[in-house]
């Protein structure tokens, strides 16, 4: 007779096939974590993380998700991690209000002459300008700082909630608006000076 134990065993091995996951999903989730992290020995070793947690987890694993989203659940909860670890350091919250100054006018509150957005002249169904823009943008992400390109890519490639990604590194409104800011300025300027 089979104690609870081997049914639950049982019943998992129907689920999941933990001797396959670095073969069918080691690329996948490797290629995930570099997205977000931009650092290969930190991506490998997430990725190495995530396969323990799972082996780890294994009798949670209830197959109601395919395994390659419940371990890709995994590395996002070890990429938050590891940028609220980073961002452990206190973050200096500073209002939007203080850095309007330096890019709008203070009586009308519109872009200063200098700082005015301009024209990417932009044409949607060129395919070639449109990869030449995304490489671009590419290289402008590499040079956010790690904490911001994590929280712009929580917003912006995982689509969470602003309140979740706060919750997840530990961040304040303030910190995760001004910190938004901060990157939106910062790709803008960036973009604008490489976009011909």
């Amino acid at each position: 007779m089979q104690n609870e134990t081997d049914k639950g065993l049982t019943a998992k091995s129907l689920h999941s096939d933990p001797i396959s996951w670095v073969e069918k999903y080691a690329d996948y989730l490797y290629g995930f974590a570099m997205s977000r992290l931009r650092d290969e020995d930190v991506a490998k070793d997430l990725v190495q993380d995530t396969f323990l947690a799972g082996l780890q987890r294994l009798n949670r694993f209830e197959g109601n998700s395919e395994e390659k989203t419940w371990l890709t659940a995994i590395l996002k909860n070890k990429i938050a991690d590891f940028y609220r670890k980073r961002s452990a350091i206190n973050l200096k919250a500073v209002g939007i209000e203080d850095e309007r100054q330096d890019f709008f006018d203070a009586e009308s509150g519109h872009w200063t002459e200098k700082d005015y957005p301009r024209a990417f002249g932009l044409e949607v169904d060129n395919p070639l300008m449109m990869k030449e823009l995304g490489n671009i943008l590419n290289e402008c992400l590499a040079k956010l700082p790690g904490l911001w390109f994590s929280v712009f890519s929580m917003k912006h490639m995982d689509d969470l909630a602003s309140e979740l990604i706060c919750t997840e590194l530990k961040l304040t409104a303030a910190n995760f608006w001004v910190i938004m800011h901060r990157t939106k300025l910062n790709l803008r300027a960036c973009l604008q000076k490489n976009w011909n």
